[in-house]
């Protein structure tokens, strides 16, 4: 038992020669992650160069959010005040277009929507959009890739890095007792 015990020891010394830790077999030079941020600025860009065309062509002004999208209202409720806070229940139906204004849905393939405030997945533009909704409203939204469906689309019609104009109405807004 003893012989045992001094072998194991004697492994453990073997084996703790040092407390340096492995270098990396492979070292990136930050030329990968140069070029992916020269891409992204080009991107944004080329994005914003359009949305911004859109702007200019408005006939109605657009109102720049606090969060990098872009609204006007198509039909503003002058009588309400609530917007809706966390965990109300909001109602609403959208329709969706390109920039060059195709529609890519319509009223008719989207059935109207509810939408927890803040707890539950929605794309950050809309989450954020909702929340300056009032019932009865219609906005209308311009959202860069980046807060819409971003690189990966919606694996249907919203192709990769697509900026959108979403038209929103909110029907309800069931306020968190």
């Amino acid at each position: 038992m003893n012989r045992s015990r001094y072998f194991l020891i004697f492994i453990l010394f073997i084996g703790c020669k040092s407390s340096e830790g492995r270098r990396p077999v492979q070292q990136n030079s930050g030329r990968f992650f140069d070029a992916s941020i020269q891409r992204n600025k080009e991107l944004n860009e080329k994005e914003y160069k359009a949305i911004n065309t859109v702007i200019d062509n408005a006939k109605n002004p657009f109102i720049a959010s606090d969060y990098g999208f872009w609204y006007q209202y198509a039909k503003k409720n002058e009588t309400e005040t609530y917007t809706p806070k966390f965990g109300d229940q909001v109602f609403y139906s959208y329709n969706v277009k390109s920039l060059d204004g195709k529609w890519i849905y319509t009223q008719n393939e989207t059935p109207t929507k509810t939408y927890f405030i803040d707890q539950e997945d929605l794309f950050a533009g809309l989450r954020e959009g909702l929340k300056l909704m009032k019932q009865n409203e219609t906005v209308t939204f311009i959202f860069p890739s980046q807060l819409a469906y971003g690189y990966y689309g919606d694996d249907n019609k919203i192709g990769s890095n697509m900026p959108v104009i979403y038209e929103v109405t909110v029907q309800n807004i069931l306020q968190n007792q």
